[in-house]
């Protein structure tokens, strides 16, 4: 049976899960009042160069130090912008949010930079919803507004049709085939500003019910996948800082406002969501703190869209052709090791694989232990951008200089293939000859401990409750992880920024072998009476490599199963090849989700939360056992 709503009183268990409710919303307010009143208090009113636009906004939202918001806004507005849709959003939000307590001064200038101040729509996916998610709330704030108090020459309505059109279209594919753009540490949160300010205020019910609803299925891709608050597992997108200090990112600081996840620290995606007043489910913090570990969760994402070389595997969506990302995470209580198949995924920042363990301070810990081949080429930048061959890679590295680096430390490979089953992992490479950078690369961060160079060929290593065993193909050399010294030189500029602290003391092991791969077993610390235990029971596992003719390993991992996979050909397990053709959206004791379906059903105990966003519809109901 199942009862729609408020839940029926017809247990103690019942009566505790209500007040459970009680408790989570309460602490969650807590935390929202903290970045509420954090923001205010970075505005002086004798200082008008100290606050943000969203710093702005919170304060004229609460009725609080008004005069310094006024003398701020009235400072950061003087100058023409340049961050286009990261100009757009929060001036939104200042619109929506503060505009009762906006004088006349601010609301003419504000008019006047919409008219005169034009900006790019970009050319990502978050670009694109933040660009869209902006225009919405600015044309609702003046709805009757003709086509001359607009910087596109159109009028109100039709900039609102517009956006709605493209947002719309974005749910309806992200919940019918995954996001492009995946499972980003630090770009959901340039998807949690758009939805935050339409679920906050947007003035048409339907698109404020979805945009309500797109948060929570935001929050639940991230917390079934999160350590400590941290995004774990295989990444669209992900900077060299994110790579190597995995709990200061975006994600991590919206995980403690929503569930009060890892470490407290702040940030303007955060903020704004604050703002929003936006509240999560209860069960959402229920299924980000369950006891019950480990799981293993599917995931089908998408690649972003690509314009040449798209493979067979890809599709149509629309006029837009794609190709799916199988994505596949162990979660343990004490790590999560995530990957997805390899290949060119996302251009430039992809993150194939992935070890997070749990530390007990997370804020500056380098918590991780991941693989990759750094390929670089104009075969990459000609399939997702709109650039000519010779200029492609040049462009790319205007912005992303880690790009074109043999030591860079994020990137996808055509010439990848990883397979995963349960906390075992294998991945193959095999680089045809004029490959530009020819080897592939073990990152050992500088949390790791007790590393063992093993004459069976294993490297033994662990990071706080994990051990890791790691089985080079053929065998390779240490370097430090910066060993062209480019970051440490300050080349990368922003992404650069801070390397000293973040960046120093890793080391990698790599090898130029062309034809190569690896096998990595991960175990928690619990499971072995020592160290020299697992050590023992990972080189008792039978293993069989071989690279040439085939690139092939077989592999019997910790748990019994016969791991098979040879290079070009479908992985097995147990003699089972594995069957990517029905992958799920969303698959995991906790959420589930058909491909195409456009409907994710949460699920905790006798809990069941359903989003069904082909009818704009939440479900809340409890199963009686």
């Amino acid at each position: 049976m199942v009862w729609a709503g408020v839940m029926p009183v017809f247990s103690q268990d019942s009566e505790t899960r209500l007040s459970s409710d009680a408790e989570i919303d309460r602490r969650f307010q807590l935390r929202r009042d903290w970045i509420l009143r954090t923001a205010v208090s970075n505005l002086d009113e004798a200082d008008a160069s100290r606050g943000s636009v969203l710093d702005v906004a919170a304060a004229l939202q609460r009725g609080e130090n008004r005069k310094a918001a006024l003398a701020r806004l009235a400072r950061l507005n003087e100058a023409v912008p340049t961050q286009n849709m990261f100009w757009m959003y929060p001036m939104a939000a200042v619109m929506a949010a503060g505009g009762p307590a906006l004088d006349d001064a601010s609301w003419k200038r504000i008019a006047e930079l919409w008219r005169t101040y034009w900006p790019s729509r970009g050319d990502t996916e978050n670009h694109w919803v933040m660009y869209y998610g902006g225009l919405y709330l600015a044309a609702q704030t003046w709805k009757e507004s003709g086509p001359e108090r607009w910087f596109n020459g159109r009028s109100a309505q039709e900039n609102r049709d517009e956006a709605r059109s493209y947002l719309e279209h974005w749910m309806r594919v992200t919940t019918s085939f995954g996001q492009g753009e995946y499972d980003s540490p630090g770009y959901i949160g340039e998807y949690v500003v758009p939805l935050a300010l339409l679920a906050g205020w947007c003035d048409d019910p339907l698109l404020r019910q979805k945009s309500r609803m797109m948060l929570d299925y935001l929050a639940y891709d991230y917390v079934i996948e999160h350590l400590s608050g941290q995004y774990a597992g295989a990444h669209s997108r992900v900077y060299p800082r994110q790579l190597l200090q995995p709990a200061r990112t975006t994600a991590a600081a919206l995980g403690w406002l929503l569930f009060g996840l890892g470490d407290r620290q702040m940030s303007q995606q955060a903020l704004l969501l604050a703002m929003s007043g936006y509240t999560p489910p209860p069960i959402l913090e229920r299924i980000a703190r369950t006891p019950d570990r480990p799981y293993v969760e599917r995931e089908l994402k998408r690649t972003r869209w690509r314009m040449r070389q798209a493979g067979s595997e890809s599709f149509v969506v629309g006029d837009k052709r794609t190709a799916p990302v199988y994505k596949y995470s162990y979660v343990d209580k004490d790590f999560v090791l995530g990957s997805s198949q390899g290949g060119l995924l996302q251009p430039i920042q992809q993150q194939t694989w992935s070890l997070r363990w749990r530390v007990d301070q997370p804020l500056d810990a380098s918590n991780t232990f991941f693989g990759l081949h750094p390929y670089s080429s104009p075969h990459e930048g000609t399939m997702y951008f709109p650039m000519s061959w010779d200029t492609t890679t040049d462009t790319i590295v205007r912005s992303k200089v880690d790009y074109d680096s043999p030591d860079k430390l994020a990137g996808g490979s055509p010439y990848e293939q990883v397979f995963q089953h349960g906390a075992a992992l294998i991945a193959l490479y095999d680089l045809p000859p004029g490959t530009r950078f020819p080897h592939i690369t073990a990152l050992f961060s500088r949390d790791l401990r007790n590393t063992v160079e093993d004459p069976s060929g294993w490297i033994f290593s662990q990071g706080g409750p994990v051990y890791i065993a790691y089985r080079p193909l053929v065998p390779g050399e240490w370097r430090p992880n910066d060993w062209t010294g480019l970051l440490a030189g300050g080349a990368g500029g922003f992404i650069s920024s801070g390397f000293k602290e973040w960046g120093t003391g890793h080391r990698c092991y790599v090898s130029t072998a062309p034809r190569n791969g690896y096998v990595v077993q991960v175990a928690p610390v619990r499971d072995f009476a020592s160290y020299e235990a697992f050590q023992t029971a990972v080189r008792s596992r039978p293993l069989a490599t071989a690279t040439n003719p085939e690139l092939e390993v077989s592999y019997t991992c910790l748990d019994g199963s016969r791991l098979h996979a040879r290079y070009g050909q479908a992985p097995s397990v147990n003699g089972t090849a594995i069957d990517r053709a029905h992958w799920p959206l969303f698959e995991s004791p906790y959420g589930v989700a058909d491909r195409g379906s456009q409907r994710l059903e949460l699920r905790y105990g006798i809990e069941r939360y359903v989003l069904d966003f082909q009818r704009a519809v939440i479900e809340h109901s409890f199963v009686r056992p």
